[in-house]
C-alpha cells in the first residue's frame, strides 16, 4: 500500500507542474507536448530524485544525476537545494541554482536565472526565494538573502540584498522599487521583466 500511495503521489505532483506549465506558458497548450519536451519540467523532476538521495546520503549518486540533467537539460541544480511545489522554469537554458539555495511554492524563473553563492565557506550562502516570486531572464541573485513572498525580480538585474515581499528589483545593482515615486511613474512590473 505504501508503494501505490508513492506512485499516487508522484503522478499528482506531475499533474501539479503540468498545470503549473499551463498557467505560467501561454505556448503550453498541450499536456503531452509539455510532458515530453519542457526542459524546466525534466529538470525539477530529475532534482527531487536527485535530493531525495541527497538528503538520505547517497551524495555522489545524487550529484551524478544532477550532472546527467544539467547535460540533457541545460539547467543545474544541486541535489542540495530545497525547492517547492508548482515550482516552473520557462525555456531553462542556464539556469543556475546553488546548493543551500532554498525555493518557495508557485516560483517562476526565466532562462539564465542564477541562485548562487559569494562564499566558499560551508554556510547558507544561497538564496531563499519566497513563495510566487518571478525571476526575469538573466537575472543573478547573489548570496544568503531573501526575495520576499510575491517579489519580482527584472531581466539581468543583480541581487545582493533582501527584496521585501511584493516589491520589484531592477537594475545593476539591484534597486528596490515598492511603488511609484510619482504618479506619472508606471511601476507595471512587466516593464522590468
Amino acid at each position: 500500500m505504501a508503494a501505490l500511495d508513492r506512485v499516487m503521489g508522484v503522478v499528482a505532483s506531475v499533474r501539479e507542474d503540468l498545470a503549473a506549465a499551463h498557467r505560467r506558458d501561454p505556448a503550453a497548450t498541450d499536456d503531452l507536448a509539455i510532458l515530453l519536451t519542457s526542459p524546466g519540467l525534466h529538470a525539477i523532476w530529475t532534482h527531487r530524485v536527485a535530493h531525495r538521495l541527497w538528503a538520505r546520503g547517497a551524495k555522489l549518486p545524487a550529484l551524478v544525476l544532477a550532472q546527467g540533467a544539467r547535460s540533457v537539460t541545460g539547467i543545474e541544480i544541486h541535489p542540495g537545494a530545497t525547492i517547492g511545489r508548482r515550482f516552473f522554469i520557462d525555456h531553462g537554458m542556464g539556469v543556475v541554482i546553488g546548493e543551500t539555495a532554498e525555493v518557495g511554492d508557485d516560483v517562476m524563473l526565466y532562462h539564465g536565472v542564477t541562485l548562487g553563492g559569494r562564499s566558499m565557506e560551508r554556510v547558507k550562502r544561497h538564496p531563499t526565494v519566497g513563495d510566487g516570486v518571478v525571476i526575469g531572464a538573466g537575472a543573478r541573485v547573489l548570496g544568503p538573502i531573501t526575495l520576499g513572498e510575491g517579489a519580482q525580480v527584472g531581466a539581468n538585474a543583480v541581487v545582493v540584498k533582501d527584496v521585501p515581499a511584493r516589491a520589484t528589483a531592477v537594475g545593476i545593482p539591484a534597486t528596490v522599487r515598492v511603488g511609484a515615486a510619482h504618479p506619472e511613474e508606471h511601476t507595471d512590473p512587466a516593464i522590468w521583466i
